[in-house]
């Protein structure tokens, strides 16, 4: 019995810190030309199931024809997540032209 606790404990230590953000990076046209970014939250509720509001990167380019997007989780929304336990689920995007 003991041994069984040992092992699901573990098991579910090695699971949590295993977790990771993700990022996920697009190009649009030949890439960003300047260092120019623009970012914006998107919000989500139940660990991303639900989108209550999510950021448009065209419109976020201003009419650019050249420019990079990249979805990632920031520090804060991973303590924004944390914080309510998985109900609130925002990420960030970031479009550099």
């Amino acid at each position: 019995m003991k041994r069984n606790l040992l092992s699901l404990v573990v098991g579910a230590a090695m699971a949590l810190s295993m977790s990771s953000c993700y990022t996920y990076t697009f190009t649009v046209g030949s890439g960003a030309q300047s260092n120019v970014q623009v970012k914006k939250m998107n919000h989500y509720l139940i660990y991303g199931l639900a989108p209550i509001s999510t950021s448009n990167p065209k419109e976020m380019a201003g009419g650019a024809e050249n420019y990079t997007v990249t979805v990632t989780h920031t520090f804060v929304d991973g303590l924004l997540n944390a914080l309510t336990w998985g109900i609130y689920t925002p990420t960030t995007t970031i479009v550099t032209k």
